[in-house]
């Protein structure tokens, strides 16, 4: 099984990249690799018309909707800006919609989750993806929050509250049992 990770966020210093890394771990006994994607290797100039009249789709976008198509389950923390997409994020989704014949997710299974300091953990984000994904072709198998990342993520340990790593461990137990049962039928 191949795993594909990111953080739906172009900070260097990315919450929500420590988060989706450390939840990645969980799944060794499934993968046969997991890649951790950067937003920031797939940047490109804001998407218009105009652009892509004049330049078609940017390689960079084609190869990223490629390591999304090869994957056969998606990890995705999203950041959350002013309530909203992370901009970069947003941009690279505008370009792949424009890919001729595709949804953006063509079907995967994902896990999509939040962070943030605050107490809400990215849950104004989640609300957002949770209602857009599946138009855009996610088969959105769970979320997770996790507020005040600052007091209940530590690294190299990963998730520390207690109530929010038994919750992250119990929908990650979910996720692996559909997983099984999808490559069961294959």
């Amino acid at each position: 099984m191949k795993i594909v990770a990111f953080a739906a966020s172009n900070s260097s210093e990315s919450i929500n990249k420590k988060l989706v890394i450390s939840v990645s771990k969980y799944y060794k006994e499934l993968e046969d690799t997991v890649e951790i994607l950067d937003l920031n290797d797939y940047e490109v100039p804001i998407y218009s018309v105009d652009r892509e009249k004049t330049g078609g789709i940017p390689e960079r976008i084609t190869d990223f909707a490629a390591k999304l198509d090869h994957a056969d389950f998606i990890l995705i923390s999203f950041a959350e800006n002013n309530g909203n997409l992370n901009a970069a994020y947003k941009n690279i989704n505008d370009w792949i919609s424009r890919i001729p014949n595709r949804k953006i997710f063509n079907g995967k299974p994902l896990f999509i989750m939040a962070t943030s300091p605050g107490k809400r953990g990215g849950q104004s984000v989640l609300d957002i993806v949770n209602a857009r994904l599946p138009l855009d072709g996610a088969d959105i198998l769970e979320t997770f929050s996790l507020p005040e990342f600052h007091q209940n993520f530590e690294s190299g340990k990963g998730v520390i509250s207690i109530i929010h790593r038994a919750q992250l461990e119990a929908k990650v137990r979910k996720t692996k049992r559909l997983l099984k049962g999808a490559l069961n039928k294959n």
